[in-house]
């Protein structure tokens, strides 16, 4: 199984690791530790929706944290669960990572997003409409909690089958949540019914097909970052120039402002927020436009910007 990030990454560097428990997190954690990582601070965001159980679950990461010798950070949100959850959840998450990469001087980040999450990842997008094949990056620098995080998934291209099998093998054990198998989130319904139904009905494996997108994505979005720094449309305040931005051809006009949106950290980033960004780049445009995560985007000028 790849392990290229695992083999060339610096052990002397400090690392956050999200732990949530379940096996995905855990075997992050694990895997990290048997290749010689130690300089870890494990954080554990209770999202409060599950009451003692959740509560259960911090406690659990915690002594796992403990009996490792590692650092241990953890905060308790209280959200609802229904309508916009994922988004809601998703923002408290980037505000608790920024603040532990501040707490603990640390920008680096690592998460245990697997083979099936880049799958629901792509699936989502291209049903939202957003940039193209579009799935996470194993390596990205984001805005969370305004601050610069890099962020690191080094299991992406692992099954969540076989991690749970590399945890079995080692006599590892996790926490199960029992809300990632209710139809209540659009990721949970992807995983549960869409993905399984796409497979019935090609007779292939979907997450096999959709990660070749997602690294098919990749290569041409890395021909659009090229594109995007060379198009130099960002002034030296990270403010995009908006005569520069004019002077474009449309399709890197549009990249350029997209790239300046996902490095701002906008979640839940469609062609509709895009399109109304866009909008701002006309005459009689708005000066300003809301975007997910309580976020702005505002003209004024010459410049755009986002905060």
């Amino acid at each position: 199984m790849d392990d290229a990030w695992f083999s060339q990454a610096s052990r002397s560097k400090r690392y956050l690791v999200g732990v949530s428990g379940g096996a995905d997190s855990v075997a992050l954690l694990e895997m990290l530790l048997e290749k010689g990582f130690r300089k870890l601070v494990v954080c554990h965001l209770d999202h409060g929706w599950r009451g003692k159980e959740s509560r259960a679950d911090a406690r659990w990461v915690a002594d796992l944290a403990g009996k490792h010798g590692l650092d241990f950070t953890t905060e308790q949100a209280e959200m609802p669960m229904g309508s916009a959850m994922e988004a809601r959840a998703r923002q408290a998450r980037h505000e608790f990572f920024g603040r532990c990469a501040k707490a603990w001087k640390c920008p680096r980040l690592l998460l245990a997003h697997h083979a099936q999450d880049q799958a629901e990842t792509v699936l989502w997008n291209l049903l939202r409409g957003s940039h193209g094949e579009t799935g996470m990056a194993m390596r990205r620098e984001m805005a969370m909690g305004g601050r610069k995080i890099e962020v690191i998934r080094p299991l992406l291209a692992w099954k969540r089958a076989e991690l749970r099998a590399w945890l079995t093998e080692r006599n590892l054990t996790w926490r199960e949540d029992a809300t990632n198998a209710l139809p209540i989130a659009v990721r949970n319904r992807l995983r549960h019914e869409a993905l399984p139904l796409l497979e019935e009905i090609s007779g292939r494996d979907a997450v096999d097909a959709l990660t070749r997108a997602a690294e098919k994505g990749a290569a041409l979005r890395e021909i659009e970052a090229w594109a995007v720094r060379e198009a130099a449309a960002v002034d030296p305040q990270g403010r995009l120039h908006l005569g520069r931005l004019k002077s474009l051809p449309p399709a890197l006009r549009r990249a350029c402002v997209f790239s300046h949106l996902s490095t701002a950290g906008i979640a839940d980033l469609g062609t509709a927020e895009l399109e109304r960004v866009m909008s701002m780049l006309e005459p009689g445009g708005p000066p300003r436009v809301s975007l997910p995560g309580g976020k702005l985007a505002h003209r004024r000028g010459g410049r755009l910007w986002i905060a």
